[in-house]
């Protein structure tokens, strides 16, 4: 049996692009490094602006190992640990893989900053409230 695309319908015309992002999500569906993403309260000075952090555990992970970017609408987080050869391990059971962590973001959301403590990877995100703008359309009739 031949599976559907979502989008395969001649009626959804131009969602080209969200097939593709929705098919990227399905690909990245892996479980490491855990995460945990939070909405943030609202400033207190009364601005809103929709506030998110995303939390990734990368205990022995340094701020040289880490990489934060933002591109082609999507937050990219990369994990890349060198070992030293030296070391001979008994038992290995904390996780230390380099690892590809992303995360689709949707039309303005900026990325405010990161902050590594604790093994805990901080990443501060912002959609900003837009502005309205009201532009008046002056239509002529003619007979």
């Amino acid at each position: 049996m031949n599976r559907m695309a979502p989008f395969s319908s001649p009626l959804l015309l131009g969602f080209d692009t969200m097939e593709k992002t929705l098919e990227r999500i399905a690909k990245s569906n892996d479980g490491y490094p855990p995460y945990n993403i939070e909405r943030i309260r609202p400033r207190a000075d009364g601005v809103s602006e929709d506030r998110l952090r995303i939390t990734l555990a990368v205990a022995g992970f340094g701020e040289d190992d880490l990489e934060v970017t933002a591109e082609e609408g999507q937050l990219v987080i990369r994990g890349r640990r060198s070992e030293p050869d030296e070391r001979e391990y008994l038992h290995r059971g904390i996780a230390a893989r380099q690892f590809q962590r992303s995360f689709v973001l949707a039309e303005g959301m900026q990325v405010k900053g990161a902050s590594l403590k604790n093994g805990l990877l901080s990443v501060d995100l912002v959609r900003p409230e837009p502005q309205r703008m009201i532009k008046k359309i002056n239509i002529s009739v003619r007979d």
